[in-house]
């Protein structure tokens, strides 16, 4: 019996369990929550006697001798995900464990599901198109009654957000500016959507509506043909061309990888919550209030972002405005993934730990 080959055998058997495991154990179980938002009115006056809102936390929330809420983090995700996006071993992973950044024994970290999203309320729970059409600021003064309301947080010690998350970031330092000491916007812009931008986003909405199969968003089956079309923006506006050429160089590598994510996203994604999803940006527009945002605020954008390409000059411009504001765009390199690099805070975490360094208060 080869005894040292057997036990390799299992090491490697076992090496995907031990690391799921490992990653799971690093900080405490999340806990969820659900709050029934009452009489809830949206900003086109459009009204929903209860909206379902839903997030994780982890950790336990400190005070200090006033009262004040003092190690509150709020965490939001991007279109089309959930606060399940971020508890992963690539992002939760390398924030909340002991001793790192956003170490969950002192930090009391909130995971929102925003609404269309997740465990939240969405069109596809029955409503379908009736759901009413909600923006930006709907999300935004959703995720504050969550925070306030339910979980009786007076005070954030930090905000950041992932894209869609990231551009609520800069809504909630505006609309905010005096509930967080300090502000994270990770891969986004703080102007109207516009451009390619909004074309992508356009065009994703148009193709799953001129499908038949949609029927007025009253389908019996999801609408394949246009949901795949609309997919194409997703992978577009999400993928890095150096990270995509170097995994798939290959005319057959590049098809197999591009029927996996088509068919990832067709498992997950539903027709009318992503049409929602896509268009709720189509109000915002941070660019007039940027002076009005006080807190410390660290934008953070990747230069192989397609969704936020740095060649447009935006970023540079506005964060002038901020009065506490600094821009970083981080370079390509072997670890970025174009708008993905937002959950890699092995990439950005050093600028984290600046930020909550320079906003803490003495």
């Amino acid at each position: 019996m080869n005894t040292p080959k057997i036990i390799g055998l299992l090491v490697i058997a076992l090496l995907p369990w031990f690391i799921r495991t490992y990653a799971q154990s690093t900080y405490p179980a999340p806990v969820e929550h659900d709050y029934m938002a009452k009489n809830f009115v949206f900003e086109d006056g459009e009204k929903l006697d209860e909206l379902r809102l839903h997030c994780y936390t982890i950790g336990t929330p400190h005070k200090d001798k006033d009262g004040q809420v003092t190690n509150a983090v709020l965490i939001m995700h991007g279109t089309g995900g959930s606060s399940k996006s971020l508890l992963t071993e690539r992002f939760a992973g390398h924030l909340l464990g002991p001793g790192q950044l956003l170490d969950a024994a002192k930090y009391f970290v909130i995971f929102t599901d925003d609404i269309g999203h997740g465990k939240s309320g969405k069109p596809s729970d029955g409503l379908h198109m009736k759901f009413p059409k909600y923006t930006y600021n709907d999300m935004v003064k959703a995720e504050y009654l969550l925070v306030t309301q339910h979980l009786g947080i007076n005070h954030l010690r930090l905000v950041m957000g992932t894209s869609m998350g990231a551009m609520h970031t800069w809504v909630w330092g505006y609309t905010y500016p005096d509930f967080m000491d300090a502000l994270m916007p990770l891969a986004s812009l703080p102007v109207e959507i516009g451009g390619r931008n909004r074309m992508m986003r356009k065009m994703a909405i148009d193709l799953i509506e001129m499908d038949p199969a949609w029927m007025g968003g009253e389908y019996k089956a999801q609408p394949k043909v246009g949901l795949t079309g609309a997919i194409s923006s997703l992978i577009f506006m999400g993928s890095s061309p150096l990270q995509l050429q170097r995994s798939s160089p290959t005319r057959e590598q590049a098809e197999a990888t591009l029927a996996k994510t088509e068919q990832q996203y067709l498992n997950t994604t539903d027709a009318n919550d992503l049409i929602y999803a896509f268009d709720a940006s189509r109000n915002y527009n941070p660019e007039p209030y940027l002076s009005k945002i006080t807190a410390p605020l660290f934008a953070v954008n990747s230069a192989d972002d397609e969704v936020n390409p740095p060649e447009l000059g935006i970023m540079e411009k506005e964060i002038k405005k901020v009065v506490k504001g600094r821009y970083i765009l981080l370079p390509i390199t072997d670890q970025t993934s174009g708008h993905g690099t937002h959950s890699n805070p092995t990439v950005w975490g050093n600028y984290l730990k600046e930020l909550l360094d320079i906003s803490e208060k003495k």
